[in-house]
């Protein structure tokens, strides 16, 4: 039986994959702010629960992160960029989910695979940028990805066999998204995680530090 780590676990796709692993046979750990009192926002908070939690883990799965401050949405312009609001969608989005990775050298097995998803989302690649927009929600998401990238190589050195990754969902249909509607339509959040996990199971370390969406295509940086 695989040993996993759901971190976000009340969020809709946290959740969704929490029991799609359970579904696996997977024995699973979850932690979140609901349900743990999770603040990623707070190094006391994630040293105190992270640093509880007892490895190995052979699947981790990392699902934290916020469109925007409550009442608050993702900028149209860049003239509506607010500081403040900025440096919040950072601090969950990129600093938040960086301090729990850096738990992962003590979490994941030093020998054989291991795989690490974190939740991020193609708006956050550069090279795919054509619509603009989203000034806060894009660049911490971006940064997000450079950290997953270091954190693949860093392992690398010590767990050989590690997967990590950037994965992309799709547009899911969760309180996260209730705001907007895609022309694309959504996806339940049941099947989001299917696909997610079918990506990681495909993984091979070496495609460690890359980013991929749902259906385990590459995405430009």
């Amino acid at each position: 039986m695989i040993d996993a780590l759901v971190i976000g676990a009340s969020g809709g796709i946290g959740r969704a994959v929490a029991e799609e692993m359970r579904g696996r046979g997977g024995n699973v750990t979850t932690l979140s702010r609901r349900d743990d009192g999770l603040d990623v926002t707070d190094p006391v908070s994630v040293n105190r629960l992270m640093g509880a939690l007892d490895g190995p883990f052979q699947t981790v799965f990392v699902s934290v992160g916020i469109l925007a401050p409550d009442g608050g949405a993702p900028e149209k312009q860049i003239a509506a960029i607010d500081p403040q609001a900025m440096a919040q969608v950072f601090a969950v989005n990129t600093i938040g989910v960086a301090h729990v990775l850096s738990h992962l050298p003590r979490l994941l097995p030093k020998r054989g695979r291991s795989v690490t998803g974190v939740l991020t989302a193609r708006v956050g690649s550069i090279g795919d940028n054509r619509m603009g927009g989203w000034y806060s929600y894009r660049a911490s998401k971006a940064a997000l990805n450079q950290i997953v990238h270091g954190a693949a190589v860093e392992l690398s050195r010590t767990h050989r066999d590690a997967v990590v990754a950037a994965l992309h969902p799709g547009t899911v249909a969760t309180p996260f998204t209730a705001r907007y509607d895609p022309k694309h339509g959504k996806t339940a959040p049941e099947e989001a995680a299917k696909n997610l996990l079918d990506v990681m199971e495909r993984l091979t370390p070496v495609q460690t530090g890359g980013f991929f969406d749902y259906a385990g295509q590459e995405i430009a940086w």
